[in-house]
């Protein structure tokens, strides 16, 4: 079995999620006692989150590269940045440092694909959204991408960074977020990606007119799955 190298800490509260999938997903593979190999490197978040509201994404890359060569001398075999938002410097690590990166968007697009949707609504922080590193990676992918109004952006970044990362999950939060994605089903959205890994822990499949597709647990599948190809 491969070792997986998570970068985590974007927000802790999310990267518990990817420690338990991925050991799911290789006990209902493997069964018995077996569990995943895995090596966590957990940022401070808080020194990040500066970066990027004061917009040093330079710095950022350096945290986490830092963080990436640290896997790679723990003997990790590829990688993952466990925040969507964070995949805006994914080249900067992946040109420092020689593992491999599995990165989230495009393992939510081979999902999406799959399933034979072409017109997807896009929840997450304001970065990831009206930034293209994401929505670009996704329309290469031959994915037509939807995002809420101006408004909702500012919202939903509210309710991320203030509530979700600290651990608050608020009903009222999760009826705006039904509520944005009615609307994105109106505007054509067939499907709808939670953008940000902390989405999930408040929306749920009862929560979405549409099949949801959460990258969490999209990219924490798709990790347990390389690590254990022959």
């Amino acid at each position: 079995m491969r070792t997986i190298g998570l970068i985590g800490g974007m927000s802790w509260e999310s990267t518990v999620t990817y420690y338990q999938v991925i050991n799911e997903a290789v006990r209902e593979r493997m069964g018995g006692f077996h569990s995943a190999r895995v090596l966590l490197y957990s940022i401070d978040f808080a020194e990040l989150e500066a970066c990027q509201s004061s917009g040093r994404w330079d710095d950022s890359a350096t945290l986490l590269l830092d963080a990436a060569k640290r896997l790679e001398h723990g003997s990790a075999d590829f990688l993952l940045i466990c925040a969507n938002t964070m995949h805006k410097v994914a080249p900067q690590i992946q040109a420092g440092c020689t593992l491999p990166l599995l990165d989230i968007a495009d393992a939510t697009a081979d999902v999406i694909k799959e399933r034979g949707i072409r017109t997807v609504g896009l929840l997450g922080t304001k970065y990831t959204l009206r930034q293209d590193f994401y929505t670009g990676k996704l329309a290469k992918r031959g994915l037509d991408v939807l995002i809420p109004s101006d408004e909702d952006v500012e919202l939903l970044n509210h309710i991320i960074y203030d509530e979700l990362c600290m651990g608050v999950i608020r009903e009222d939060s999760r009826r705006e977020l039904a509520r944005m994605m009615e609307q994105l089903r109106e505007r054509g959205a067939q499907g709808m990606i939670l953008g940000c890994t902390e989405i999930g822990l408040l929306v749920h499949d009862d929560d979405s007119p549409l099949p949801l597709f959460d990258t969490t647990l999209i990219h924490a599948r798709a990790a347990a799955t390389l690590a254990m190809e022959d």
